[in-house]
């Protein structure tokens, strides 16, 4: 049995098969244009939607990784000023110890006081530094416009909120602890504190040192000179207890008074009734050190005076000092970490760039060669209809 095609059929037939073809060679030439398999969700909906969250997930790297940009420009200006805040103590504590030589006048120290001064304003300057978004640096958990304010004679205030905000997985603080910074400086040597008792003008110490921290009890002391027939004695008195603690002992000049697991050295020639006053160490600002050794070196009244006011001014700009290089240290701690961030967000962002571009792009290579098979067997289709179409039992008769 035969079955009959009419013409038409088979020439429709042979029609939709060219314009399927065609119409795969026009896919074809879309996707190499873009570069992608995958040019509308229905072409693969699986992939399609890998696509997206790939996509959607970049995105939000990128957020975070700008955000992070801003974070890491504010710790480094804070790190960078914190260095200049160092050089400027450095210059401060340098003055300190030429405003200590003997050979100066009052108004030659009164000079050094002005720089003193200057250099003073100065570092407030640099505790107020805001980032380029208007945040102050130092600001800790919140602040004014400017968290330190200063009081005149009551000295400067921190108006932020002490501490710092814990750094996250993907982000860290852009503003430091100012108070830890500034606000929180030991007196003294940072167990005690010596000062010259009232009225006292011949006799002077150093910032003194612990060489027993198990007998420390803590309390307030008070050396009393006196003098009897051109000898000169010392009792050392707890102010706390109200008791004598060493009696009659002699005085040398540069010797080392030593009790209850404290040490001191004295220099110079007390007069009868002058003293060194000891108490126990308490917290300070920066600024409050600067104010002091500004107005010691000032006001001095005697060699023995200034002498005091250098002794502890060095050890306490040297705890200041210490402070600024701590959170300096704590800023180069966060920049790094910043770092580490950043290199694993690089990294994540390449991995899912790589899960995008399997669910999406194109082969390429693999792609071209298709279209060229495709074409040639499009062209010989073309071709093999044009000369069938031709064919008519009309072109044989007659």
């Amino acid at each position: 049995m035969s079955t009959r095609l009419a013409t038409g059929n088979t020439y429709d037939n042979a029609l939709n098969q060219l314009m399927t073809r065609q119409s795969q060679l026009s896919r074809l030439q879309e996707q190499m244009t873009a570069s992608k398999r995958v040019l509308r969700p229905s072409d693969d909906p699986t992939g399609a939607a890998q696509a997206e969250r790939a996509q959607t997930r970049m995105a939000r790297v990128a957020a975070d990784q700008r955000a992070l940009e801003v974070q890491r420009n504010a710790v480094a200006t804070a790190e960078s000023t914190l260095g200049d805040a160092v050089t400027a103590v450095q210059s401060f504590r340098t003055l300190v110890v030429q405003a200590g030589n003997p050979g100066l006048s009052a108004t030659d120290r009164a000079s050094i006081a002005q720089q003193l001064s200057t250099l003073r304003d100065q570092l407030l300057g640099y505790a107020n530094t805001k980032d380029s978004n208007g945040q102050p640096l130092f600001g800790g958990l919140g602040s004014t416009d400017a968290p330190f304010v200063d009081g005149g004679a009551a000295g400067v205030s921190y108006q932020g909120i002490a501490g710092q905000a814990a750094a996250g997985e993907l982000a860290v603080p852009a503003s430091l602890d100012g108070h830890a910074t500034w606000m929180d400086v030991p007196t003294g040597n940072g167990v005690f504190t010596v000062a010259l008792g009232a009225g006292t003008s011949k006799v002077s110490s150093d910032a003194g040192k612990v060489t027993d921290p198990t007998a420390l009890t803590g309390h307030g002391y008070r050396i009393e000179f006196s003098v009897n027939a051109g000898v000169t004695h010392y009792d050392v008195i707890d102010t706390t207890t109200n008791t004598a603690v060493q009696s009659a002992q002699p005085y040398k000049s540069g010797q080392a008074i030593g009790f209850d697991g404290l040490s001191l050295v004295a220099s110079g020639t007390p007069a009868a009734g002058d003293s060194l006053e000891i108490a126990p160490s308490t917290r300070t600002s920066l600024f409050g050190v600067l104010d002091q050794a500004i107005a010691g070196l000032r006001d001095a009244t005697s060699s023995s005076a200034v002498a005091q006011t250098v002794a502890q001014a060095l050890s306490q700009i040297d705890a200041a000092s210490a402070r600024l290089s701590a959170t300096r240290g704590r800023a180069g701690d966060l920049l790094n970490r910043v770092d580490n961030i950043t290199d694993r967000q690089a990294t994540r962002s390449l991995l899912l760039e790589a899960d995008r571009s399997r669910a999406e792009d194109l082969d390429v290579v693999k792609a071209l060669s298709e279209f060229k098979a495709k074409e040639t067997a499009y062209s010989a289709a073309l071709g093999s209809y044009a000369q069938i179409q031709k064919l008519s039992l009309f072109n044989f008769l007659g």
